[in-house]
C-alpha cells in the first residue's frame, strides 16, 4: 500500500539480515504463503467479504508465526490504524471533491474537453493527466480525484473501463514509485545519501517510457482480458446524483441512465468510432447542448438542483488547487531553508490532508453555491459521498492490518536473508530485495526502506548518479505484482468493481510491467553513467 507516512513500522535490521538462517525463517515463509492462500480461498471459494477474509488471514498468520495472542491483535490494529489514520482521511476528502465535481457537471466539462478529437487518443490523454497529477500527489489522492473523470469518459464513449483506467493507474503508480517528493524515493535517498534533484531528473526519464508501456499500450490488452464497463464504488462516486438532474437542451427530469451498479454507458453517449465530440451529461436522453444551459424543475425546491455548470477553468482550478498546494510544499522541502519564516506555513497548507480539506471548501463554492446548490443540499451530497467508500476503507484498512502482521512476524527479515546471500550488484540486489519484501508484506514503503538499508553498504563510494539509479531500481522493485496483501489492490478492485481474478489480470500485471520496465530502463541508463 502506498502510504505517505507509515509510523512505527519495524524494518529489517542489519543484524537480523546477517544472522544465520533458522527454523523460524522457514516457518514464517510457509505461514505467509498459507495465509495468502487462506485469504484467496475465503474470497474466491467461499465468497466471504474481503474485510473478514483479510482479518481472518491476518490473525492466522500472526498466531502461526509465533506472535503472542495479545500482540497479534495489537499488530493488526496498528496496521489498520496506520492506513486509515492517514489514507482513510484522504479517501474521504477526495470522495467529497469527486462527488461535488460529478454532481455539479464539472466532470462533464473535463470529459467534454478530453473527448474532443479522435477517441483513440483518449487513453494517452488519461495517462498524461495522471502523470502530471502524480508528480506531487500521492497515489490514493490522485486515484480518488481521477475516478469521476475516468468513469464519465467510460460511460460517454462506451469504452471498456480498463482501456482508460489502466493508463490513469499507470501514470499515478509510476510517479509514486520513482519520483520524489513521494515518500518511497525520498526514504531511499535519505538512506543511501543520494541527491534529490538528480533522482528527480532520472526518475522522470525512466517514468515517461514506463508509463507509455504500462499505460496506454498495456491498457488495450487489459481491456480485452477484462472487458468491463463502469462499475463498482467508482460508479457510485462519479455517477452524480440524478434525482432531479437538469439536462441541457430544454429537457429536465430524472435521468434514465442513473448509476446502477455495472451499467456501462448512457443513452446519450453517442459518437462515431473515429471521433468523439462534446455530449450532454451522463445519463441524458439526448446528445449535444450547451454546457451552461439548465432548466429548473418547478416541483423541486430551490437550491436542490444546479442552475448552471461550472466553467472548464473553474473546474480545472478546483481540481488542481490541492495539487498546487502540495507541489509548493514539495518545492519548499527541496529549496527552502527550514529557518525561513514561510516554511512552517507552506508545510501546513501543503500537507495532503489540509490541501484536500481546502479543496473541499473551494469545491463547495465552485461546484456548489456557484452553480445553484444550497448549503443543505451540499451537506446532503457530502454525506452521500461517504456511503460508497465506507466498505472500501474497511477493506483497505484490513489490508494494512494483514501487512503489519506479516512484518511483525518476521517475514521481511527471512526474505532479506535470502536476497543478500545472492551477492548481487547494488542495482539488482536492491530490486530483488524490494520485490521479495513487496510480495511478502504488500508495503511499497517497507520494501523501499528495507532494500535501501540492505544495499547501502554496497553503494558506498558510488557517484550521486549511480545512487540515484539504485533508488530508482529499488522503487521499481517495490511496485512488483501487487496482490491480496496490498491494501492498494483492494482499493483498485473495489473502485472498478472487479473480481480478485480480474484485478490480478489488470492491476497486478500492470504493476509488474512497471517494475520490470523500470528495472530495464535503470540498467540501460547505468551503462551510460
Amino acid at each position: 500500500m502506498r502510504i505517505a507516512y507509515e509510523v512505527g513500522l519495524p524494518l529489517v535490521a542489519e543484524a537480523d539480515v546477517n544472522a544465520p538462517w533458522n527454523a523460524h525463517d522457514t516457518r514464517v515463509l510457509i505461514v505467509a504463503v498459507l495465509g495468502i492462500g487462506i485469504i484467496v480461498a475465503l474470497i474466491v471459494g467461499f465468497k466471504v467479504h474481503a474485510f473478514l477474509a483479510l482479518t481472518i488471514g491476518a490473525l492466522f498468520v500472526g498466531l502461526a508465526s509465533g506472535i503472542g495472542a495479545g500482540a497479534v491483535t495489537k499488530a493488526y490494529e496498528n496496521g489498520v490504524g496506520s492506513v486509515l489514520g492517514y489514507v482513510g482521511v484522504l479517501i474521504a476528502l477526495g470522495a467529497m471533491v469527486g462527488k461535488l465535481l460529478a454532481d455539479s457537471g464539472g466532470a462533464d466539462q473535463v470529459v467534454d474537453t478530453l473527448l474532443r478529437g479522435r477517441a483513440a487518443g483518449l487513453p494517452w490523454k488519461m495517462a498524461l493527466i495522471a502523470f502530471i497529477i502524480g508528480i506531487p500527489m500521492f497515489f490514493e489522492i490522485g486515484l480518488v480525484l481521477l475516478i469521476p473523470v475516468v468513469v464519465l469518459a467510460v460511460r460517454r464513449t462506451g469504452a471498456r473501463a480498463m482501456l482508460l483506467g489502466i493508463p490513469a493507474l499507470a501514470g499515478l503508480s509510476v510517479l509514486h514509485g520513482f519520483v520524489p517528493p513521494h515518500p518511497g524515493p525520498l526514504a531511499a535517498i535519505g538512506v543511501l545519501g543520494g541527491n534529490v534533484g538528480i533522482t528527480l531528473a532520472l526518475g522522470l526519464l525512466v517514468a515517461i517510457p514506463t508509463v507509455i508501456v504500462a499505460g496506454p499500450v498495456f491498457g488495450r490488452l487489459a481491456a480485452q482480458w477484462v472487458p468491463i464497463g463502469a462499475a463498482g464504488a467508482a460508479l457510485e462516486v462519479g455517477a452524480g446524483h440524478q434525482r432531479a438532474e437538469v439536462h441541457p437542451g430544454g429537457s429536465s427530469g430524472a435521468s434514465s441512465g442513473s448509476a446502477g451498479a455495472g451499467s456501462a454507458g448512457s443513452a446519450g453517449s453517442a459518437g462515431s468510432a473515429g471521433s468523439v465530440g462534446p455530449v450532454g451529461p451522463v445519463g441524458s436522453g439526448g446528445s449535444g447542448g450547451s454546457a451552461g444551459e439548465a432548466v429548473m424543475d418547478g416541483d423541486v425546491p430551490a437550491g436542490s438542483v444546479r442552475t448552471r455548470t461550472p466553467s472548464f477553468t473553474a473546474t480545472i482550478v478546483t481540481v488542481l488547487f490541492p495539487v498546487a498546494l502540495m507541489l509548493i510544499k514539495a518545492a519548499s522541502d527541496v529549496w527552502m531553508s527550514k529557518d525561513n519564516p514561510l516554511f512552517p506555513a507552506l508545510q501546513f497548507i501543503g500537507d495532503p490532508v489540509v490541501a484536500l480539506l481546502i479543496a473541499v471548501l473551494l469545491a463547495m463554492y465552485t461546484f456548489g453555491t456557484a452553480v445553484g446548490f444550497g448549503v443543505p443540499e451540499l451537506s446532503r451530497k457530502i454525506g452521500e459521498s461517504l456511503l460508497p467508500i465506507s466498505g472500501v476503507m474497511l477493506i483497505v484498512g484490513a489490508g494494512g492490518g494483514f501487512k503489519q502482521v506479516l512484518v511483525d512476524g518476521g517475514t521481511g527479515t527471512a526474505i532479506a536473508k535470502i536476497a543478500i546471500a545472492a551477492n548481487l550488484s547494488a542495482l539488482l540486489l536492491g530490486w530483488i530485495v524490494a520485490v521479495l519484501i513487496r510480495l511478502a508484506t504488500g508495503s511499497a514503503t517497507v520494501a523501499t526502506v528495507t532494500a535501501a538499508g540492505i544495499v547501502a553498504p554496497l553503494a558506498t563510494g558510488e557517484t550521486t548518479t549511480y545512487l540515484a539509479l539504485v533508488v530508482l531500481a529499488i522503487g521499481a522493485g517495490s511496485l512488483f505484482f501487487s496482490h491480496v496483501n496490498d491494501a492498494g489492490f483492494w482499493l483498485v478492485k473495489e473502485y472498478f468493481g472487479m473480481t480478485v481474478g480480474e484485478t490480478i489480470k489488470t492491476w497486478s500485471v500492470m504493476e509488474t510491467i512497471i517494475s520490470v520496465m523500470g528495472l530495464a530502463m535503470t540498467l540501460l541508463l547505468s551503462a551510460f553513467v
